[in-house]
């Protein structure tokens, strides 16, 4: 599983900004061929993006095109332009329930057995984006061994709910911690919805730590200006590395004299806490960031 903090998504049928982004280093890159894309160049971004996938795959970063969903009746086509070895995984919206993310685990096999594509090798992100969809997310999540992570749509689910998008996302509490306590339970990654103030680097970074609180291990977006935020939040922090050795230290010192738990800067250290520190510690591995 590669490291997914920041995926930036490119309109697919936006040549010159897919060239501009070969110059970026996005953790994944998302050539958009759904939302950012008008309904008569739908077919045109197919073939710009089929022409930008090995570009942006030499970048080394994992290359994941969102794709138009089932109901749309273009997914076949869009998986027909974009499937092959230089694609780690797809995005596709709209997956209301476990039933449709089967058929569409269905089609992409389908394509790599006619691109020689090794079987089960391209990855699946659904978007939960629904009031059905957050009902049915656990089960979402466990539908397929091809899923890697899930993403909120926050606009889409709005709009399905009738409410008002707000400053301060509390509409999207309940969501968030649906989609991130229902990854966590069947071992994917929950990815958090775009950040659309693309001019407000402050309201990006608090927004981005509220998220990752709640268990959100990176976010997609919309502006090259967002990945360094992004990349620093979703990464433990030197702060938070050098607290975590302390606790595994102070642990296993208190364990070599047989005690199952001991105490660090005012604070109980036992074996939940410990096992955060961990995690954390693997967490800050994975990105080469302590050895």
């Amino acid at each position: 599983m590669p490291v997914l903090r920041s995926l930036l998504f490119v309109p697919g049928n936006a040549p010159r900004m897919l060239e501009r982004a070969r110059g970026l280093r996005p953790d994944a890159f998302v050539p958009d061929m759904e939302d950012s894309v008008p309904w008569d160049e739908k077919e045109n971004a197919r073939g710009v993006v089929a022409a930008y996938i090995p570009q942006l795959a030499a970048s080394g970063a994992p290359v994941i095109p969102r794709l138009n969903s089932l109901d749309t009746g273009l997914l076949e086509d869009d998986l027909a332009a974009v499937a092959g070895e230089r694609v780690y995984g797809v995005s596709v919206g709209k997956m209301d329930n476990p039933q449709i993310v089967g058929e569409v685990v269905r089609l992409i096999g389908e394509a790599e057995a006619r691109h020689g594509v090794e079987a089960g090798a391209i990855r699946l992100v659904p978007w939960i984006e629904s009031a059905e969809a957050i009902m049915n997310a656990y089960e979402i999540c466990r539908a397929s061994s091809r899923i890697a992570a899930v993403a909120l749509g926050a606009e889409d689910f709005t709009n399905d709910m009738e409410i008002e998008r707000r400053d301060d996302d509390a509409e999207l509490v309940y969501p968030r911690s649906v989609i991130a306590v229902a990854a966590r339970a069947a071992g994917v990654l929950a990815l958090d919805t775009p950040f659309f103030a693309f001019r407000d680097p402050d309201g990006l970074r608090a927004n981005s730590l509220t998220s990752r609180g709640m268990g959100f291990r990176g976010r997609f977006a919309i502006h090259p200006s967002q990945l360094e935020i992004i990349n620093e939040v979703y990464s433990p922090s030197e702060e938070e590395i050098s607290h975590a050795l302390r606790v595994i230290e102070a642990f296993e010192e208190a364990a070599g004299m047989g005690r199952g738990s001991t105490s660090l800067d005012g604070k109980v250290v036992d074996v939940p806490v410990v096992k955060r520190a961990q995690a954390l510690i693997e967490r800050a591995r994975e990105m080469g960031m302590t050895e």
